[in-house]
């Protein structure tokens, strides 16, 4: 029987297709890439018409041998890597390490993974998009050339294991321009007037904000302004100058990009950009469902349209009104409004939206199913009708002074039916019933605050990858890897979920605008996006990228290395003493990350594990609790005395103890329980106590 092989990128792709195909098909995975520039050098001919060098990567000579076993059996190949450049270059580079010149090769892609649109690909394969590939290697040529130039630059300059990158070096610049802003701040003062005022036949006093004058917006600037106005208004007649009732539409919101979901998933859920990611991954490469055996449950998770197909759209609207009526079927879909959307993909939605979360929650590990739950929320939201809000507004004035009063409340629910979002904040509370212009309003009394104008917030993953996004730097695949890299080189550090620069990070920052102004400007990193769009079109030839940027870097990196001064950054010391030669030791940062170390090197060489102390001591001998990992790298909390003192706990120790019986209370979720579970007492924990958990 003839054989058919399918290749995709990842195992676990593997058992999700296999399902789909019948036994004529072989379906194997290339784990990810299998060649790519070379680590000891540059990898790109500058003197050669900036030719790449790939070569296999390293651990990867069983996979591939494996493969060009079975590319032997096989009369036809199918390339089935994922849609994307990412995706496409690999296919490129699989047609040249599996010798599959001469062979009958097609090229397929799919948005999701299920079994209609799986075999539906096999009907209409193509080549490799060669744009596509193009695209991916100026990418990944210019990637290589900013950092294999300007890393080692840095190493020398401020200390070894820095790097330097297109886009990580820009969102750095980012966060450093935000603290620079936060720190230049000055605060202004400001007043609030509130003015309450009794309503004949009713107990509850209405209560009014002020506005300005009967013919302009005005804001109290200090407390002189302020007693300016009180006093103006002693005694004065106050009456209804106008009452306007009015309806307001809110729209149905779009569906997910790779941006929103980050954003939302971060506000909503608290995960991070790079466990968003991860979790999509499996949604879209295939989870175990009860009754369906492996299927893909997501669409394509990179993506920045929000593009919905007929056929998905057409399924969500009779879903909608099977289940919540007709009149909350949308009207049809809104349109994105962005240069920036390369359209090649839907937006991120369930592959079967009649698969509610409900249902397939006991298939779904926890932060799968509160993920999932959100995508298929905002999706089916984003196909339903609008929600109307009946509206009130009411004007008071008194002596030329002016006071507001809004009110509104749910008319229609429409998709808020099925989702909301903390950003709409209703006025309900304050309005009165068979409120009129006649109706007569009795003074009570003023209630007034001072205020300071706030600098911009810090920035978090989230207003992060909404600025990268807005701005044009970087594109959906690469979002959460570059946060992720700034974190791992703590160029920032990550506190509550805000981001903060630390020194080191404000150092590279500083040098690379000093030497290398063009690569860490926004303007610039978005025009070469834009760039690597025209080659992805077909409209721009990659290596022309690559020659008109070369030379400008060489030249600058050149004067750096003369121009720059060093800055020297010290390790952080900490009171730990080298049992060795009695110097405080230093934090250092490794592969597997901190560890203390002598300063003395290479005179000493004395290193010990970094434990990371949470301000607590061990119930059983009083030392610090620290945060230790398994072998495994699972996470808990030991005494840093170990092994003469065994205490352990998988949740993270309070400093505080049981009232009921004197045992160490104990963080679980949102509450503080007591260790000893014969105990059992439980008591909510303040929200400011698990605003920080991941």
């Amino acid at each position: 029987m003839a054989k058919n092989l399918v290749i995709v990128e990842s195992p676990a792709k593997v058992k999700t297709i296999k399902k789909f195909l019948g036994s004529n098909y072989e379906v194997m995975a290339s784990n990810g890439h299998v060649r790519d520039l070379p680590k000891s050098q540059l990898g790109i001919d500058v003197e050669n018409d900036y030719e790449p060098k790939y070569i296999t990567i390293r651990g990867k000579g069983e996979i591939l041998a494996a493969l060009r076993k079975a590319v032997k059996k096989a009369d036809k190949v199918y390339l089935a890597t994922d849609p994307d450049r990412e995706g496409e270059a690999i296919s490129w580079h699989l047609t040249h390490s599996l010798n599959l010149e001469g062979k009958k090769v097609y090229r397929i892609t799919f948005n999701e993974i299920t079994k209609n649109v799986v075999r539906e690909s096999l009907k209409s394969p193509r080549t490799i998009d060669m744009n596509l590939v193009d695209a991916q290697q100026a990418r990944r040529c210019l990637d290589r050339i900013v950092g294999y130039r300007i890393s080692p630059l840095l190493w020398a300059k401020i200390k070894r294991g820095l790097s330097a990158g297109r886009v990580q070096s820009v969102a750095l610049r980012i966060i450093c321009d935000r603290e620079d802003e936060i720190n230049a701040f000055i605060p202004e003062e400001y007043w609030t007037l509130d003015a309450s005022f009794q309503i004949p036949g009713e107990k509850k006093l209405l209560t009014a904000h002020y506005y300005g004058t009967d013919k302009e917006k005005k804001t109290i600037e200090n407390k002189s302004e302020l007693d300016q106005i009180e006093k103006a208004l002693k005694g004065a007649s106050y009456k209804i100058a106008d009452i306007k009732n009015g309806e307001r539409v809110r729209k149905a919101p779009l569906p997910f990009t790779t941006s929103t979901l980050q954003q939302e998933a971060s506000k909503v859920l608290n995960f991070s950009t790079q466990k968003t990611m991860r979790i999509a991954q499996q949604l879209y490469e295939g989870v175990d469902i009860e009754g369906s055996g492996s299927v893909g449950i997501i669409t394509y998770l990179r993506t920045d349209s929000t593009r919905v197909s007929e056929e998905a759209e057409k399924i969500a609207h009779e879903y909608i009104g099977a289940n919540y009526g007709d009149k909350y079927i949308g009207e049809g879909s809104q349109k994105q409004a962005s240069q920036k959307i390369q359209d090649a993909h839907e937006a991120i939605r369930p592959t079967d939206i009649s698969r509610s979360p409900v249902i397939i929650k006991e298939s779904l590990s926890r932060d799968q199913f509160r993920l999932y739950q959100l995508i298929w929320k905002r999706f089916t939201a984003s196909r339903m009708s609008s929600a109307v809000y009946e509206t009130t507004s009411v004007k008071i004035d008194a002596a030329g002074q002016r006071f507001t009063v809004a009110a509104s409340h749910v008319k229609f629910d429409g998709f808020m039916s099925v989702y909301t979002d903390d950003d709409e904040k209703e006025e309900n509370n304050t309005l009165m019933k068979g409120l009129s212009e006649k109706t007569k309003l009795k003074f009570d009394s003023f209630d007034s605050e001072q205020h300071f104008t706030q600098p911009a917030p810090h920035y978090t993953e989230a207003s992060l990858v909404h600025e990268m996004e807005a701005q044009g730097i970087g594109r959906p695949s690469t979002y959460a890897p570059t946060i992720t890299t700034i974190l791992a080189r703590h160029y920032i550090e990550k506190e509550s979920k805000n981001l903060y620069v630390t020194e080191l990070g404000e150092a590279v920052n500083n040098m690379m605008k000093e030497g290398f102004s063009s690569i860490v400007d926004v303007n610039f990193t978005a025009s070469m996006e834009t760039l690597l769009d025209g080659v992805e079109a077909g409209t721009v030839k990659w290596k022309t990228i690559i020659e008109n940027f070369y030379p400008d870097l060489d030249d600058a990196v050149k004067k750096a290395e003369v121009q720059l001064a060093e800055v020297k950054i010290a390790d952080e010391e900490t009171e730990e003493i080298c049992d060795k030669c009695g110097r405080h030791m230093v934090i250092k940062y490794g592969p597997h990350g901190k560890f203390l170390a002598c300063p003395g090197f290479p005179d000493c060489k004395n290193t010990r594990p970094y434990f990371e102390k949470i301000g607590v001591a061990c119930p059983k001998c009083g030392k610090d609790i620290v945060i230790k990992k398994t072998k495994k790298g699972r996470k808990y909390f030991g005494c840093i005395g170990y092994p003469d003192c065994d205490f352990m706990s998988w949740q993270k120790p309070l400093n505080q103890k049981c009232p009921k019986c004197g045992a160490i209370m104990l963080q679980k979720g949102t509450k503080a329980v007591c260790s000893d579970q014969q105990c059992g007492y439980v008591v909510e924990l303040p929200k400011e106590s698990t605003a920080d958990r991941k």
